[in-house]
């Protein structure tokens, strides 16, 4: 398997970790998102242990995405201190086949690699819930206002440009994104479009 986090100490602390298992063996290890690809395409590994923040560079979505990607694609497994819901459906959109908290035993991360290598789904408590919930929860209902902005939004135009393109001020722009916010449960940007996509609520 490889392992892709960019916090150096960490990564020397899931190494050694994941040295103590007799049945994983470790091939390569990455800081950016970029040395994961490169690695995974070189190594062909079984499992992809990829961490989501990853500094400058592509983040461990877009890794994720691209590594999935490959042919013969290997099974990534996100381990990461994040469990928005944004961050959780990016993942799982990208092609995560498993997604873990760092809270985790060693022995439930064992559990997840060994799930992983077999194309298995394995999902931290806290993020199964959250999958559940948010699976039965009604989808949320948008004005036509709001879909306008996400529109823009999507295009990657800030705040100024968006109420240019609406003829409306920026006040109001801010006043409907934290409506949108609320509405599909984000804190981002780029979670809104992220879940947006998702639910098909783009116009």
């Amino acid at each position: 398997m490889l392992v892709c986090d960019d916090h150096v100490v960490v990564r020397a602390g899931l190494l050694a970790l994941l040295g103590s298992a007799p049945d994983i063996e470790v091939v390569g290890e990455a800081g950016t998102g970029e040395e994961a690809l490169a690695l995974a395409t070189k190594l062909t590994p079984d499992v992809v242990l990829m961490d989501l923040q990853l500094g400058d560079g592509i983040d461990g979505v877009e890794a994720t995405r691209r590594i999935t990607g490959l042919s013969p694609a290997p099974h990534v497994l996100v381990l990461t201190t994040y469990d928005t819901d944004a961050d959780i459906t990016r993942a799982i959109e990208a092609g995560a086949t498993g997604y873990l908290l760092k809270a985790e035993r060693p022995e439930e991360l064992f559990a997840a690699i060994h799930a992983a290598s077999r194309g298995r789904t394995t999902l931290s408590p806290p993020v199964a819930s959250r999958v559940m919930a948010h699976m039965r929860a009604p989808h949320p209902t948008l004005t036509d206002r709001e879909r306008d902005i996400l529109g823009q939004l999507s295009r990657g135009l800030g705040n100024r440009e968006i109420a240019r393109a609406l003829f409306i001020s920026e006040a109001t722009v801010k006043t409907h994104l934290g409506r949108i916010y609320d509405k599909l449960g984000v804190e981002t940007r780029a979670g809104a479009v992220a879940v947006a996509k998702e639910r098909r609520l783009l116009p």
